[in-house]
């Protein structure tokens, strides 16, 4: 009996040891996010699922306040993974900055107006105040303005009153009625239709007219160049990891149910508009395409100048992770 007792101690002692050891050889991804951004949706679908440890990493999720916040966590180093736009990236490629991008999602939004609004088109909207979430160069706001200046040859910004807030204060002031209509991020318009408000245009629909691809992923997991050199495989598992939650969520409706708490949804419309949302935001697999890429980047800098994308005229070499295969 007691020899029995002794050969389990050791054994259980081997397991603990081989447990430890894994833990220690398992490297660890932190990824620096908005505590109520929707990429915690994918995140921690992630991690429920284990798809962290079945692709040889286990994710740590920080949960900041601000967007300023989790890139200071990142350029810091207390961070791996950060989530921004790609033009973003490349203007700290041009800067010297050695960052890569790996897609998250196409999702855009689109200017909201109240459903009784006799607005019909952006030239409509001439001598009224918009809500823009963010500020003068946010990326949807300079999409729709060279929309409108080529298909009705208006200046949006000469004609228009703009009032630039954070997201939530442009969800309430539309809903009010305090403005005539709302750019705002793909969310909390997904949240305004539910509410009966109705899309004036998408910025999907505006880049497309612009001769733009709607399909080029804006939004990504920004990860150090020196990581995707030295642990290729590192990056690749955390890609593989994204796409596996990714169709989780798109194939399995108990996986938005899940997440629902985290999701805010105040109502069964707002959680259906943002199921809907996500899912039509997730990326197609494969490389992003450069060209169209290039073209996105001459706009915004045409609009934007070296404000938003600093000293990147032309699109860096080196922006987009390739997938393999």
């Amino acid at each position: 009996m007691h020899r029995l007792i002794k050969l389990l101690l050791v054994s259980f002692s081997c397991l603990m040891l081989a447990t430890a050891a894994y833990a220690q050889e398992t490297p660890v991804l932190k990824a620096a996010v908005l505590k109520v951004g929707t990429v915690n949706w994918e995140l921690d679908t992630i991690k429920h699922n284990g798809l962290d440890i079945e692709n040889g990493f286990k994710l740590e999720v920080m949960g900041l306040a601000g967007n300023p916040a989790t890139r200071i966590a990142f350029q810091g180093g207390e961070a791996d993974i950060v989530v921004a736009d790609w033009l973003w990236v490349a203007r700290q490629r041009a800067d010297g900055h050695d960052y890569v991008f790996v897609p998250y999602s196409k999702s855009v939004g689109g200017l909201m107006v109240p459903n009784d609004s006799k607005a019909q088109s952006l030239k409509d909207l001439a001598g009224q105040k918009i809500g823009i979430a963010g500020g003068p160069v946010d990326k949807s706001w300079l999409i729709l303005r060279a929309y409108a200046e080529q298909e009705y040859g208006i200046d949006l910004a000469a004609e228009t009153q703009q009032v630039f807030g954070a997201p939530p204060l442009i969800f309430k002031n539309a809903l009010s009625g305090e403005t005539d209509g709302a750019i705002n991020f793909w969310h909390f318009a997904a949240k305004m239709k539910a509410k009966g408000m109705r899309e004036l245009i998408s910025v999907a629909d505006a880049a497309k007219a612009l001769g733009l691809d709607p399909e080029t992923p804006l939004l990504g997991y920004v990860f150090h160049g020196e990581m995707l050199e030295e642990q290729p495989d590192l990056v690749r598992g955390f890609m593989a990891a994204s796409r596996g939650a990714k169709t989780i969520l798109a194939d399995n409706p108990e996986a938005f149910d899940r997440i629902r708490p985290m999701m805010r949804a105040k109502s069964d419309a707002d959680f259906e508009a943002l199921k809907a949302g996500f899912i039509a935001g997730i990326p197609a697999p494969g490389p992003v395409d450069e060209e169209q890429a290039e073209l996105m980047l001459e706009v915004m800098a045409r609009l934007g100048g070296e404000k938003l994308v600093g000293s990147a005229t032309k699109l860096p070499e080196g922006v987009f992770v390739v997938p393999e295969g």
